[in-house]
């Protein structure tokens, strides 16, 4: 989806003083608070990034943008890129423009014009749907290797940010082929779901397994195959998450799941014992004409993650089955509807079938990586 960007602000750039060889490469620079130390358990994960998911060379440009709640991930991401030299700005959102954002800042659109690669790494904040899209309508534009790291935290720093994206990735690349040949995918499980999604061949499937090309910027943690579905028919039950700042607000569902009823790819029921759930799920899914469509069908594929944590960033990529109501990411999929809003759903122990193949049962893979 494109939104033209109309009114932005400009603001200061903020980075780490950089060693004798990076202020050659960059030129000019200014201390900020990006310059503070940073809790070493961070830096597996930072690795993780930079050079298996991410990687950076040397001669890259890179686009790091952060808020002042993140600012620690995102100086031991940049403690990374230091030691690899490569040249980098690190934007603070509030050192910008008052949040939540409206538009995404003009410095840093002209920053991601001029990068190789970029690094979302924020706190989400209530409609604030709009800049992200605008950022991630340069990335895809200009190819940008980009990890998005919304609500990224210190526990998934530590769980989700270490795991052999190797090894989800070859799982990854193992399933994708199974669902590409397939016209049809069945979920099931323990709590109730019995969720049935035909699969239409003009839409594309893509695997964001954690290993990031120019072709399909990813989340970290990666670990996840999805695609625009045909149609969707069948009950959810959404025993993990919600996503956008829903997650921040309601955590973990495991105690009070919310159900939902899909008719014709279309939400038409939403019932939880958590009625400020069911309320505030309903009212995002009807913001505009397709916020209730299913736009997203994915599999969950990083298997070191051993369960549900209550952040969304991390748990749609837990092994199983999550959709998401509103916006298709035509762009990649090739789906010719759009929406404003988009928003996950996660649940819990799967199982799958790929037509009459079984790839998942209680949760664990069948297929091996």
């Amino acid at each position: 989806m494109s939104i033209p960007v109309d009114q932005v602000n400009s603001g200061t750039e903020v980075k780490i003083p950089t060693s004798r060889k990076g202020r050659e490469k960059w030129g000019t620079q200014r201390e900020g608070i990006l310059d503070i130390p940073f809790d070493p358990e961070f830096t597996p994960g930072a690795v993780n990034a930079v050079r298996v998911c991410l990687r950076v060379q040397p001669e890259e440009q890179v686009c790091v943008i952060t808020d002042e709640a993140t600012v620690e991930i995102a100086a031991a991401i940049v403690a990374e890129l230091e030691k690899l030299g490569a040249p980098y700005h690190a934007w603070v959102l509030e050192e910008l423009a008052p949040r939540p954002l409206t538009d995404l800042p003009r410095a840093i659109i002209d920053d991601l014009e001029k990068s190789q690669v970029s690094i979302f790494a924020v706190q989400a904040q209530t409609n604030e749907l709009r800049s992200r899209i605008q950022m991630t309508d340069v990335v895809n534009r200009k190819k940008i290797r980009h990890a998005h790291m919304v609500n990224i935290n210190r526990q998934i720093m530590l769980e989700g940010m270490r795991a052999d994206f190797e090894k989800v990735d070859r799982l990854s690349a193992k399933v994708i082929a199974m669902v590409r040949k397939a016209s049809r995918v069945r979920a099931t499980t323990a709590a109730g779901t019995d969720l049935t999604a035909d699969l239409n061949p003009n839409y594309k499937w893509l695997k964001t397994s954690g290993i990031i090309s120019p072709e399909k910027w990813g989340n970290l943690p990666g670990g996840e195959i999805f695609t625009t579905p045909g149609e969707v028919n069948g009950t959810f039950v959404i025993d993990g998450v919600v996503g956008d700042y829903l997650c921040a607000k309601f955590g973990s569902l495991q105690e009070n799941p919310l159900t939902v009823r899909v008719v014709g790819n279309r939400l038409t029921e939403a019932h939880s014992e958590n009625r400020e759930l069911e309320s505030d799920f309903w009212k995002y899914t009807h913001t505009d004409e397709n916020s209730d469509r299913v736009g997203e069908f994915a599999i969950g594929t990083n298997i070191d993650l051993k369960d549900v944590i209550g952040q969304i960033l991390q748990d749609e990529k837990y092994p199983g089955i999550h959709i998401a109501f509103g916006n298709p990411y035509g762009a990649h999929t090739g789906a010719e509807w759009d929406s404003t809003t988009h928003i996950d759903v996660v649940g819990r122990k799967f199982n799958i079938w790929v037509d009459d193949e079984q790839i998942m049962r209680d949760g664990k893979f069948l297929v091996e990586a």
